[in-house]
């Protein structure tokens, strides 16, 4: 029998470690995240609270994003991290955010119909529900984001995700029959609502996403009627051809030609695509350990990274190990996920329609900030946790 070589055998020691983070990698770093998570509440005083969406940079190093981003708790966000904590066995602190959404869905300064805000000011719920904001010393006065301040269809399908997680049925419900009030649309629903209050304005764009979350969130309450209205949208945005779904309908009606990360692999997460449409989009969006937000990033999106790696587990794909590496090689020194590798990432998306005509949409970016969403779905992915099943 010939004797191994000292070269085989370092390149032994090298492999080693490299089967045991496979292996292990995924536990231990679950274990990392959810403990961040769990800091950053523990930071905050007792009750209903929510959780700010970016660890901004503050003083001379901040910019325009950090200073929007700096009290915004994004209801998507934080649903994510109560369904994170709620796997990892931390009912209690799961219930503190989903207790905070009921109380700001009851207690809006001006909407009572069931609906949620796109985003509240971080920390401890108040009555009625403060809304983020921040001081425009440009214009001297405290100004408010007409996003954050909206509200869209799928941070609400979300929401009801939680609840129902957590049993919390009455606010689900009560989300629920605002979307059929609101925002049903002769095939699934319409986007939701971007402005400021009595102002808002009615956003009639169909996202494949967002009718997903729908889809799964209204099964999950046993509303089968509203779950078909919605994935029946899902199903219809299926693109035979490229085989992977689109990101739904523009307000004229046309499809979009986009691939999107959620549109193109929640499909497949929540059993309204088959394996192959996933393997699709994440060939269409891949930048060597992870991919992009859409087809126009070009470069990683650690949210999509992070949801991907959970698809190709699923799929017991050994490209997860590599997207898995990508995640724990993007920690802050918070131990959250950083929302992107590079340090912007563009979504080839419009934040929301221009209010006034002499102003262009604004573009759509993310930008290296520690994320709440980006830490949420790594947890989920590294405890083999799947939402939307």
């Amino acid at each position: 029998m010939n004797k191994p070589t000292r070269r085989a055998v370092c390149a032994s020691a090298l492999l080693l470690p490299a089967l045991a983070w496979a292996r292990d990698r995924p536990a231990g770093l679950a274990k990392t995240l959810v403990g961040a998570v769990r800091r950053q509440m523990a930071a905050l005083a007792g009750g209903p609270v929510l959780l700010n969406s970016y660890l901004v940079r503050t003083g001379s190093r901040a910019d325009d994003f950090d200073l929007t981003q700096a009290n915004a708790a994004y209801v998507y966000d934080n649903a994510l991290a109560g369904l994170l904590l709620l796997a990892a066995g931390h009912r209690g602190e799961a219930l503190r955010i989903g207790q905070a959404l009921e109380i700001a869905q009851a207690h809006d300064r001006h909407f009572h119909d069931g609906r949620l805000r796109n985003a509240y000011a971080a920390g401890p719920m108040s009555v009625p529900a403060k809304l983020p904001g921040f001081w425009n010393s440009k214009t001297n006065q405290w100004d408010e984001d007409p996003y954050q301040v909206g509200t869209d269809t799928g941070p609400v399908a979300w929401a009801m995700l939680l609840w129902s997680a957590l049993g919390m049925t009455r606010p689900a419900n009560e989300a629920g029959d605002f979307l059929n009030a609101r925002l049903r649309a002769p095939l699934g629903y319409y986007g939701g609502f971007y402005g400021f209050d009595s102002t808002q304005r009615k956003l009639t764009w169909e996202s494949t996403e967002q009718n997903l979350d729908l889809a799964v969130a209204f099964k999950k309450l046993g509303r089968a009627k509203d779950a078909d209205h919605a994935s029946a949208f899902v199903r219809t945005a299926y693109d035979a051809q490229a085989g992977l779904f689109k990101t739904g309908l523009t307000p004229q009606g046309k499809p979009g030609a986009m691939v999107a990360a959620d549109a193109g692999i929640w499909p497949y997460l929540a059993e309204l695509g088959d394996e192959a449409s996933a393997r699709h989009a994440i060939a269409a969006l891949r930048h060597g350990a992870g991919i992009g937000f859409s087809d126009a990033s070009k470069g990683i999106w650690l949210e999509g990274t992070s949801f991907a790696a959970l698809a190709l587990e699923r799929m017991k794909d050994p490209l997860a190990a590599a997207f898995f590496k990508t995640i724990s090689a993007n920690l802050s020194p918070q131990a959250y996920v950083y929302a992107t590798v590079a340090p912007m990432l563009a979504t080839g998306l419009k934040v929301g329609p221009a209010l006034q005509k002499t102003e262009p949409a604004q573009d759509f970016n993310y930008y290296r900030r520690p994320s709440l969403s980006a830490t949420s779905w790594a947890g989920l992915a590294a405890l083999r946790v799947n939402p939307l099943s």
